[in-house]
């Protein structure tokens, strides 16, 4: 296998990753929000907030490296509008997921704390929820826009 396959290979498996891991955090996210039980919620965002440091953000970080490299190994221009219009979303995606992390790292303490005092979650974790629930959209939507991207490599 030569180096650009390798890499290839690598970049889809990361942005598979990537990608699959967004969209099950925000669905096990929701799914534990839902349920408004304190221990549901802290359980599940201490999951969450451990899988966003271990897989997204090594990710996040291997996707822009290898997409750069691809496009050095393929020997495309960086100033095609393609690349751009996908660098654009994905910094747009990065620009939401920041804030998305801190949200989960706040959901997950005021779920600890109201576990610990045996209280509801407080009113905070609502607003935090919905700037979380908010923010998701449009990164979501950068990632589908990034996918085709690379799939079409419109001119």
């Amino acid at each position: 296998m030569n180096a650009y396959l390798l890499l290839k290979t690598l970049h889809i498996l990361s942005s598979t990753v990537l990608f699959g891991l967004g969209a099950g955090s925000a669905y096990y996210a929701l799914r534990a929000w839902r349920t408004g039980k304190v221990e549901v919620i802290a359980v599940t965002f201490k999951h969450l907030v451990f899988a966003d440091w271990a897989f997204t953000t090594t990710t996040a970080i291997f996707q822009p490296l290898s997409g750069l490299g691809l496009a050095w190994l393929a020997g495309w221009p960086l100033q095609q509008s393609w690349l751009m219009w996908s660098f654009a979303l994905y910094v747009l995606a990065g620009v939401c997921w920041l804030p998305v992390v801190w949200l989960q790292i706040r959901v997950h303490k005021l779920a600890d704390q109201a576990l610990l005092e045996g209280s509801a979650m407080p009113i905070k974790a609502t607003v935090y929820m919905k700037w979380w629930f908010g923010l998701a959209w449009p990164a979501f939507f950068s990632f589908i826009g990034i996918f085709y991207l690379m799939v079409a490599k419109p001119s």
